[in-house]
């Protein structure tokens, strides 16, 4: 069944989020669209000629009405900016726009790529200026988490605001508006001189007007549509009535696996922080069903910088454990922020012997407690087994959240 989902806000609050909008959110209807200034005629050879018949907006994508387990509690949406089929349409063309790079060589995709999982297989990204501080996080249900956060370090408060960083940040996509780069208002012209975008801007809000709101928007909109819900895991999951269930569907390996990663570790005496027995406490940090990261987190002991001597312990959210290798096991890139991990195996070893450092006063109270999990090596085994029944397949393959553009 569709998980439907009711938001409640204070009235207060309501009345300040009014009163600092920018229009955040749009809808419309087809009686009161505004009339683009290009003709029908020439708004359609504007989209063949960019996108062919990859995006037809009579018989849109559907983005909004996709199918979320009945399980599934999670949801950062907000109710200013819904999920709508023609907000999100915008949002994939921008995605996959080069035009967003200053100099017309990077898109969002070219760091955020679907097949792997829409994260990166380089351990720094290439931007229009360099390399990224940081490993690109995989985007995988962003929107099923209840850290709404977003950024290895928490540093954009939404989606909304984390679309357009990359675009203003000098390194990555170049219109930062100092140091000589271009400005977002240079990125907007741009866009407007684009005729496909006409009619795109105009479908989604009623109105050629592009903002930078509006560009936020629509791409948190596409983002938040990029759903993950074909696994084995989710088999065995809508048969069962909570996580700590047998799944039918799994080996002995994979259901030891998954209770291992449920349940929490009886620990020796305090001082040695040694597991005697029960799980390893995994969920503790990313809870089933979501496997999202717990707002509460802290950093998780890797504080290294890429190519570089220096230490980064500001790090405190990772993105879902969904989709971390494919359906096939391969992985979809390096982990961690610093690409450090390039194995489910070094994973958990990671865990199993988290490095003390003082230089690290942010490790998680969690992780800084336990001594060593002392996990065996079938323990070992069994974790990875079922890690790796969260991913899916549909995800890698879906048209509606691929390529739109015939020549970029």
């Amino acid at each position: 069944m569709k998980n439907k989902k009711l938001f409640f806000i204070p009235l207060i609050t309501l009345a300040i989020i009014s009163c600092q909008s920018d229009n955040l959110y749009e809808p419309i209807s087809e009686e009161n669209s505004q009339l683009s200034a290009l003709s029908n005629s020439k708004m359609s050879s504007a989209l063949t000629a960019a996108f062919g018949d990859n995006i037809n907006l009579n018989n849109l994508a559907n983005y909004a009405d996709q199918e979320i387990p009945s399980y599934i509690l999670q949801d950062n949406t907000s109710f200013l900016n819904p999920i709508t089929d023609r907000g999100a349409t915008l949002g994939r063309v921008l995605f996959y726009d080069k035009n967003l790079s200053s100099n017309n060589t990077v898109s969002c995709a070219s760091c955020h790529k679907q097949e792997l999982a829409f994260g990166d297989n380089n351990v720094a990204s290439q931007g229009v200026n360099g390399n990224t501080g940081r490993h690109s996080m995989r985007l995988i249900n962003a929107r099923f988490s209840l850290e709404s956060r977003f950024f290895w370090d928490e540093r954009a408060a939404t989606l909304e605001t984390q679309t357009t960083m990359p675009v203003k940040d000098h390194i990555e996509m170049g219109f930062s508006g100092a140091n000589g780069d271009l400005s977002v208002s240079d990125l907007i012209t741009r866009l407007k001189g684009l005729s496909y975008y006409q009619e795109l801007f105009t479908k989604a809000y009623g109105s050629v007007d592009i903002t930078e709101r509006k560009i936020q928007n629509a791409l948190a909109q596409f983002i938040r549509s990029i759903t993950s819900f074909d696994s084995k895991y989710d088999q065995g999951r809508a048969n069962v009535f909570s996580d700590f269930s047998s799944f039918s569907n799994f080996t002995l390996e994979e259901n030891l696996g998954k209770k291992l990663f449920m349940e929490i570790p009886i620990l020796s005496l305090v001082v040695t922080g040694d597991r005697v027995a029960g799980g390893l406490g995994c969920a503790g940090c990313h809870g089933a069903p979501e496997f999202s990261i717990a707002p509460i987190s802290s950093n998780n002991g890797i504080i290294n910088i890429i190519n570089s001597s220096g230490i980064d312990i500001n790090v405190t959210k990772s993105p879902s454990l969904r989709d971390l290798v494919n359906s096939t096991g391969a992985s979809n890139g390096p982990m961690m922020h610093s690409g450090l991990i390039n194995t489910l195996e070094s994973v958990v070893d990671h865990y199993n012997n988290i490095p003390k450092s003082i230089q690290n006063p942010k490790l998680d109270i969690r992780l800084a407690v336990a001594n060593s999990l002392r996990i065996t090596e079938k323990e070992k085994k069994a974790l990875v087994a079922f890690l790796k029944t969260l991913s899916g397949k549909n995800v890698y393959i879906d048209k509606k959240w691929s390529n739109p553009f015939i020549n970029q």
